[in-house]
């Protein structure tokens, strides 16, 4: 059999430490004992260290890890760029820390397998989250609802999971971080990323599931600038707003 049920992508940027903890390890483990045909594409985003490279030593030993090469533009680029060139019919992007273990991957399979277009992973308590991101997380909250009217408890975290066709579908009518990759850099994405995922995916008329998951904070995220990432996050949601307004979705 060699259709691919599951692909996995999973934006790599600067990530020595995670892999030396052993992330992929975990995740071929658990892929490997699934009774399906699955892949995993780790995209570079032109990373500084020796990410690519470790990657790729990995992969020459685990069969069905590949490895994508792309230039520096940001997490909203990265994944992308993967998820147009994943071949499984579901596809997942799952952060390369693992604070969403990828076992999880099954509650959102078993809500596709109900009928649901895509499925997304809500944390719960978040625990070990710095209180600085738990008050942007609560503030970002409002500030969905009331611009967007996006219904869900937990937009933010990287969990998703999306029938091929559906994610095809939406990541090349996304506006904002499409255009971003025609030249944009920095290795962040702002919280506008997953909104602008899921607000394409209601005005289609996907159907979302919202899964609980399991979540851990392991401390390798990056500083957040609470001034600097509340105003890049309102600039974009602002746009997605405005692009809405001028039909960009249609």
């Amino acid at each position: 059999m060699n259709r691919i049920y599951l692909s996995v992508v999973i934006p790599a940027y600067n990530e020595v430490n995670n892999l030396k903890r052993g992330v992929l390890n975990s995740v071929y483990e658990y892929l490997s004992s699934c009774d399906y045909k699955w892949e995993v594409l780790v995209v570079d985003d032109g990373s500084s260290d020796e990410t690519a490279e470790m990657v790729e030593s990995f992969a020459k030993t685990h069969k069905d890890f590949r490895l994508m090469r792309e230039p520096h533009r940001g997490k909203g680029g990265t994944v992308i760029a993967g998820m147009l060139e994943a071949k499984g019919d579901l596809i997942l992007f799952a952060d390369m820390d693992q604070s969403t273990p990828i076992d999880q991957v099954e509650k959102l399979i078993a809500e596709i397998n109900k009928g649901a277009d895509i499925a997304i992973g809500s944390r719960k308590g978040r625990p070990g989250q710095p209180i600085v991101r738990k008050i942007m997380a609560y503030g970002w909250m409002v500030l969905r609802t009331l611009i967007l009217r996006l219904p869900y408890k937990d937009t933010q975290c990287g969990f998703k999971l999306f029938r091929r066709e559906v994610a095809r579908k939406i990541f090349k009518k996304m506006k904002i971080f499409n255009d971003k990759i025609l030249g944009h850099g920095g290795a962040s994405v702002t919280a506008a990323f997953d909104l602008e995922i899921l607000y394409i995916a209601r005005k289609t008329g996907y159907k979302v599931s919202e899964v609980p998951v399991e979540w851990y904070e392991y401390g390798e995220r990056r500083a957040v600038n609470p001034i600097k990432d509340s105003y890049e996050g309102l600039r974009d949601l602002l746009k997605v707003r405005w692009n809405a307004i001028k039909g960009e979705y249609e």
